[in-house]
């Protein structure tokens, strides 16, 4: 290791590799722009009736007795399937069967390439909501209407409902979010994650609430409105009416731009207090900064904070308390949790922006830890390395009891999958070739693309290259203030896998 002259060892990165600092978790799964447009099928609605009949034949009037004149020649009628019809304009999107059959089941989203037609609009009067049906007109329910998005149909009703339900189905779809996760918040954990996404039934809201700090991200345009944003001021207002609150709005940077969602206005959405953008928050125990203008994503990793405790629990219980080592520390979340039980903890990032946070989060617990902590800024792959062969991989390199990844999102898309797998085995190969025998290994992955079985695969496969055998002590996922939608596989991203080294 290098020698201390610093809060922080620099270490040469690697320009190909993502450090912690890159994006992470997304709730929902977007990778291009992608504009869609409406059909051009000839809508699939009733027309008018045929066209109206011709004059009736008018008789000349005629002498009784006398031979009426010759009338004139009917118009001969055209056939019903020639009769002309008046075309309108498509209300409604119409999808694919496959979509459909999704949606029947409480999926919540349609893709661009699954849907046959859409409404007619014009750039400056899209529609926010629109009926949903199937290729027979069964209406399958309401969506919000994003026509920039890979994802433009986002369903919120089973029914047909117009902007004013909407809103009063938000409201209360957002207290029985809140209620659901206020039992979670107490002394010891002032920070929880209140709304997640389509998990609640609000596709694309996630709302964070960091001590009196509350976090907003609308990740879809046609939640990017006034009326919306009142709604939650509202509901804030009534459930926290004790609390000197401030509401943030900050959009993710990358799905603004899929998206095509504005820039928020500058400043707090309200406040019930001198409005102010810093705090610090405690989860299980400990107390950490908060910066809402700064940071990944809402500014912390709340998801994390169930597995931070598990990490320590299992060190106790595994007499894996010698040295730790925390691969993409971000904030020190894990490292901050081992530094409680441990005798040294190394926290490694390719962020110096996020090591100077963890190194004043350390400084708010260093009455409480016992373990010497310091940070490394480096490429995680290219330290790992560096550290597992200074002796080709001997047992020499095993000095470590207990080694945290919890790497970003390596697969964005289901393209990425196979270089992602590649990456997972990497950093899980360097690491059990560190690990003492009886070492704990705490390997995590936020791809929603990824599966158990891929990451226990990736594991697994690590573990025979490192001639390492490897137990499964626990699998865990996000905490529960990031609840599983089951009729919508992708609410479950965040995997984490404890094991121990056993040879």
């Amino acid at each position: 290791m290098p020698s201390r002259t610093s809060p922080f060892h620099s270490k040469s990165r690697s320009a190909s590799t993502p450090g912690k600092s890159g994006d992470r978790k997304p709730a929902q799964k977007l990778n291009a722009m992608h504009e869609t447009q409406a059909s051009g099928q000839p809508p699939s609605m009733r027309k008018s009736s045929a066209t109206r009949e011709s004059p009736a034949t008018i008789r000349s009037a005629s002498s009784r007795g006398k031979s009426p004149s010759r009338p004139p020649a009917k118009t001969p009628s055209r056939p019903p399937s020639q009769t002309p019809k008046i075309a309108h304009p498509p209300t409604h999107a119409v999808v694919s069967r496959s979509a459909a059959d999704r949606l029947r089941t409480g999926h919540l989203w349609v893709y661009a390439t699954e849907i046959d037609q859409l409404p007619t609009h014009s750039a400056s009067h899209e529609p926010t909501l629109v009926p949903v049906t199937d290729s027979r007109d069964l209406l399958l329910g309401t969506a919000l209407f994003s026509p920039a998005s890979q994802i433009p149909l986002r369903m919120i009703a089973r029914e047909s409902i117009d902007e004013s339900a909407w809103l009063a189905l938000l409201a209360d779809r957002l207290r029985s979010a809140i209620h659901l996760r206020r039992p979670l918040l107490n002394d010891s954990n002032t920070a929880c994650r209140l709304v997640f996404s389509e998990a609640d039934l609000l596709p694309g809201l996630i709302l964070d609430k960091y001590a009196d700090l509350f976090l907003l991200q609308l990740l879809v345009k046609p939640l990017a409105s006034s009326a919306v944003r009142s709604v939650v001021i509202d509901v804030l207002r009534e459930l926290f009416d004790n609390d000197p609150i401030t509401l943030w709005e900050r959009p993710d940077p990358r799905i603004r731009l899929l998206e095509g969602l504005e820039a928020p206005t500058d400043g707090a959405l309200w406040s019930g207090a001198t409005a102010t953008s810093k705090t610090v928050f405690q989860l299980n125990g400990l107390r950490f900064h908060y910066d809402a203008a700064a940071g990944q994503k809402t500014g912390a990793f709340l998801d994390q904070r169930e597995n931070y405790a598990a990490a320590a629990r299992w060190a106790i219980a595994r007499q894996a308390t010698g040295k730790a080592l925390d691969v993409c520390t971000y904030q020190g979340g894990f490292a901050l949790h081992l530094a409680q039980v441990c005798r040294q903890v190394t926290g490694v990032d390719a962020s110096r922006a996020a090591l100077e946070v963890a190194e004043a989060n350390l400084g708010l617990n260093r009455a409480a830890l016992a373990a010497e902590v310091d940070w490394i800024e480096a490429d995680a792959f290219t330290l790992l390395r560096d550290l597992a062969e200074p002796v080709s991989g001997s047992a020499a390199s095993r000095v470590w009891d207990c080694i945290i990844l919890d790497p970003p999102a390596f697969a964005k898309s289901r393209r990425a999958v196979e270089g992602a797998l590649r990456g997972y085995k990497e950093l899980n190969l360097r690491a059990l070739r560190m690990l003492r025998h009886g070492g704990l290994l705490v390997t995590c992955s936020c791809s929603h693309h990824i599966h158990w079985t891929d990451l226990e695969s990736a594991v697994a496969s690590a573990a025979i290259d490192a001639h390492r055998r490897v137990r499964i002590l626990e699998r865990r996922g996000a905490a529960i203030d990031h609840p599983v939608l089951l009729n919508l596989p992708e609410t479950e991203y965040l995997k984490c896998l404890i094991c121990e080294v056993l040879d």
